[in-house]
């Protein structure tokens, strides 16, 4: 176990070189949240369809997905689409945690679009508008701004999720991290070091999901 000063020195020693995998980290979990919101409202709204083969869709994607582990579906698109389409490793991490993260924000979109109350689809029917319309109108509306606060909390699991990217050697924090133990031979330091950046990350955007939620329970009120 390293001392807390070793641990602190090589903290502040690394520091510049853990930047560029800190920034990649990010723009990895955001391309994965955006498309993956994206993926998830689809699969929601084909979900609470009253068609049954979209029903059928929807949940035979969300049982496949979260029913196979991430790591595979990230070899999956990197190295099972290779010949057919080369994603790259960004594209091919980013879409895995897109399509992983999506079955599940699908479930917090469908959970959202269901808690409002049937009134307000009779509505606006009664007012003359189509029940896409309303939907589109009304319900979605209110069941966004009911899904912010377990969407941050998917955000979170999406940031920690990210450093399985360093399996396909992206260089994100847990890859470098991986390396600079390989080189230095001191495993502890580093992964103690790198699980204080998620940490710290982590618990910076819970206090921004914190104060959103806080908000809206105003908004609420």
């Amino acid at each position: 176990m390293p001392s807390f000063a070793h641990l602190t020195e090589e903290f502040f020693r690394t520091l510049p070189f853990f930047w560029k995998p800190l920034l990649l980290t990010f723009q990895l979990t955001i391309a994965s949240v955006i498309v993956g919101s994206i993926i998830g409202l689809f699969v929601a709204l084909l979900k609470v369809s009253k068609l049954p083969v979209a029903r059928f869709i929807a949940n035979a994607y969300i049982m496949i997905i979260r029913g196979t582990p991430l790591v595979v579906q990230i070899f999956v698109l990197y190295f099972g689409f290779y010949k057919v389409i080369d994603l790259g490793q960004f594209w091919s991490a980013a879409l895995a945690l897109a399509i992983h993260s999506g079955a599940y924000i699908a479930e917090i979109f469908r959970g959202s679009i269901q808690s409002i109350d049937k009134g307000q689809m009779e509505a606006g029917l009664s007012l003359g508008m189509s029940a896409r319309q309303t939907m589109r109108r009304i319900i979605l509306p209110q069941a966004m701004k009911r899904s912010i606060p377990p969407l941050g909390n998917q955000f979170i699991l999406s940031l920690k999720e990210s450093s399985l990217a360093a399996f396909i050697a992206m260089d994100e924090l847990f890859s470098l991290a991986r390396r600079l133990s390989a080189e230095t031979f001191d495993e502890m330091t580093y992964f103690l070091i790198v699980a204080l950046y998620y940490l710290v990350i982590v618990m910076a955007f819970t206090f921004v999901v914190h104060i959103m939620e806080k908000r809206l329970a105003k908004g609420e009120a």
